[in-house]
């Protein structure tokens, strides 16, 4: 039986350090690799449809071949994690990421550019299994949504710097600087991710004796629900670049620093509210109010109008990860923890491919704004979903109660053998 904390007289548990070297170290290899996949947001969309004669369908195929390699690893990432460690996770995927951006530079034509696409999805769904689990064996448990807010962090800095620093690279059709760069920083990441090093104790089988799952079952109705609160971004990032020539706009980059800016800013100052809201309460507010945004965007077609919808979007999109990952995570063990983020991650995956597909045939028929108010449509069925009470872990426990749950799962289990 593992030790109890002890507690103060005042009744509160001692709270453990989390922002750890071990941990900025995690974040930092994610910085740079989230950085390198930031940069082709604005770029493969203007490479489909400029270089390669693609339309609004071909855009999103090509954005999201991306999940398909990703899809198709994540839940074999997630056993590879719980059996060999985080570490070779990180390091493996960002090379691999690293190789896809030098091949992108032999892509002219559209189905090598989507094999490198593919590719670049496996590299990407090892590296965000192994990071995004060795962040949360190093957070306590009472704390466990806050490591995941700064971490993402992150992901949403490449998403806010990433764009910028592409479109600059690119101007006048410069696409091989954009491919080598981003290249450069995913080696960067790898090379990052050489100092870290596990912290959990790694077991090939489970205490009843079974093997890790590959779909882990307590990821299932979070997971759904992370799916279709994330469609939305999917068209976000795959139409915005196209669409803000159609509202004047000469290029997204301003756009997309704005989204990305604010979800950085916001998870920083509120990296708390997961566990101090509960993951019901978080994830209600990001489902409705990301809908909200896309509901914006698309009736108001003018430049206040983007600018608008994505200050909403992104005051909704910035509690959506960390609160549907914590209600994940609540109550499952270490030893299938890998599979949990792989599980949740592939949900992740398919809403940006699926996502990406479904609204890009939206646009295709009705244009880009019908796109995105399909995407909040889907954010609404996330809302009513997470609302249903379909996982029990969302039937009207209060904040405490969550963490509280989490402290009785971290600290009561028995110590593996």
């Amino acid at each position: 039986m593992a030790e109890i904390p002890a507690v103060p007289a005042s009744g509160t548990p001692r709270r453990e350090r989390l922002l750890t070297g071990r941990l900025m170290l995690v974040i930092g290899a994610g910085a740079a690799y989230f950085l390198a996949l930031g940069m082709l947001l604005p770029v493969v969309p203007i490479y489909v449809e400029h270089s390669l004669g693609g339309g609004s369908v071909a855009v999103g195929v090509a954005v999201g071949a991306f999940s398909v390699g990703a899809v198709l690893l994540r839940p074999l990432a997630g056993r590879m994690g719980d059996r060999f460690g985080r570490r070779v996770l990180i390091v493996g995927g960002a090379l691999v990421v690293s190789l896809s951006g030098v091949l992108y530079v032999g892509s002219t034509n559209f189905a090598g550019l989507l094999a490198v696409r593919v590719l670049g999805g496996v590299g990407e769904a090892a590296f965000f299994v192994g990071a995004g689990t060795l962040v949360t064996d190093l957070a306590p448990a009472d704390r466990r949504g806050e490591a995941i807010s700064y971490w993402s962090v992150a992901v949403y800095g490449g998403l806010a710097f990433g764009p910028a620093l592409g479109e600059t690279l690119l101007g006048n059709d410069r696409f091989d600087a954009v491919w080598l760069v981003s290249a450069g920083l995913a080696a960067l990441a790898a090379i990052i991710g050489l100092s870290t090093r596990d912290v959990v104790a790694l077991r090939t089988e489970l205490t009843d004796g079974k093997r890790p799952p590959l779909i882990n079952r307590s990821a299932l109705a979070p997971g759904l629900v992370l799916f279709l609160g994330l469609v939305s971004l999917a068209g976000f990032a795959a139409f915005v670049p196209l669409y803000v020539s159609d509202i004047g706009l000469s290029d997204s980059s301003g756009i997309l620093f704005l989204y990305g800016a604010l979800i950085l800013v916001i998870r920083m100052v509120g990296a708390r509210l997961p566990d101090r809201l509960g993951p019901r309460r978080a994830g209600t507010w990001a489902t409705g109010v990301g809908a909200l945004g896309m509901l914006v965007i698309a009736a108001w077609p003018s430049v206040i109008g983007l600018i608008v919808g994505t200050i909403v979007f992104a005051s909704g999109m910035s509690l959506l990860y960390p609160a549907i990952m914590t209600l994940a995570l609540t109550g499952v063990s270490e030893a299938e923890r890998s599979s949990v983020v792989g599980t949740m991650s592939s949900f992740f995956d398919l809403s940006q491919g699926l996502g990406a597909f479904i609204l890009g045939a939206i646009a295709a028929v009705g244009g880009y704004r019908w796109a995105f108010a399909g995407g909040a449509v889907f954010a609404i069925g996330g809302l009513v979903l997470l609302r249903s009470g379909i996982d029990p872990r969302t039937r009207g426990a209060a904040p405490r109660d969550h963490e509280a749950a989490k402290l009785a799962q971290q600290y009561l289990e028995p110590d593996p053998p």
